[in-house]
């Protein structure tokens, strides 16, 4: 049995340096990429084969950015953003959750419910953002209900479809043993749905950064999205790219931190 341990060992490594090359690759061309794009328009802004005054340049942004950053004034824009993606992200993703559940605990009022899903789905959301700021004022209540609103409908319906596609064996066999309706849910619905919710977060991660930056470009005197409204509005292209590299770079942030969420689950 030795020779074979040691051959099946052998595949193991190999394996596993393969994946881990494979890897390395795939990084070091999203880097190259990266690279490759911020060097173009470094060049493009500089030889004027487009307008830096509307498109700035990478070094232009990152000095706009280091100057802010270093005075404090863009901390607070940051901090403000990010707390209320965050919080739009988490109820969004719960409230979706949650709802799905309930959807799948009473077929009669999923039933019910369908249609007005499929409209509400269908319903641009970031039309509803003046009513939710006269609803709920101009403070962080109304941007926080944009992220979430925005990603709750879509969760909703991923997760609930996710519940109905479950192989429906696991629930006769739990009945065969008389267990309720909860117990078939947290026992082997639940569980087996988790990758669908995973692969939801990513999404969501976009969403909620969408529903906030437009709830504050409606209402915010502060955030990200205030940045960007008030550059264009100051003929500042830098300070507008500037915003708009920092929220690539937090929602980048974010969905590696769902990446590893999903790793752990996983195992």
């Amino acid at each position: 049995m030795a020779p074979e341990t040691n051959t099946d060992n052998q595949l193991f490594q190999r394996h596993k340096y393969k994946l881990k090359r494979e890897k390395r690759i795939v990084i070091t061309w999203q880097l190259l990429l990266l690279l490759a794009f911020i060097g173009f328009w470094e060049f493009a802004s500089r030889f004027y084969w487009i307008d830096p005054l509307l498109f700035s340049s990478p070094s232009e942004v990152i000095h706009v950015l280091f100057s802010n950053i270093a005075d404090g004034s863009m901390v607070k824009h940051i901090q403000i953003t990010l707390f209320e993606t965050i919080a739009g992200f988490i109820i969004g993703t719960l409230v979706g959750i949650l709802f799905a559940s309930v959807l799948w605990s009473s077929k009669r009022f999923s039933k019910i419910m369908d249609p007005y899903l499929v409209i509400m789905n269908a319903m641009p959301k970031v039309a509803l953002g003046p009513i939710l700021i006269v609803a709920l004022g101009t403070g962080y209540v109304s941007i926080i209900a944009m992220g979430a609103l925005i990603s709750v409908i879509i969760t909703t319906l991923v997760i609930y479809n996710a519940f109905n596609e479950v192989d429906p064996n696991y629930e006769k066999v739990l009945k065969s043993f008389g267990a309720t309706r909860w117990q078939q849910f947290k026992e082997a619905i639940f569980p087996a749905t988790l990758p669908a919710m995973i692969s939801t977060l990513k999404v969501n991660v976009g969403l909620s950064w969408v529903g906030v930056i437009v709830g504050e470009f409606l209402v915010a005197k502060q955030g990200l999205g205030y940045l960007i409204i008030y550059g264009f509005q100051v003929f500042d292209f830098s300070l507008v790219l500037s915003s708009l590299v920092l929220i690539a770079i937090f929602a980048a942030i974010m969905y590696k931190v769902v990446e590893k969420l999903e790793g752990w689950l996983i195992k």
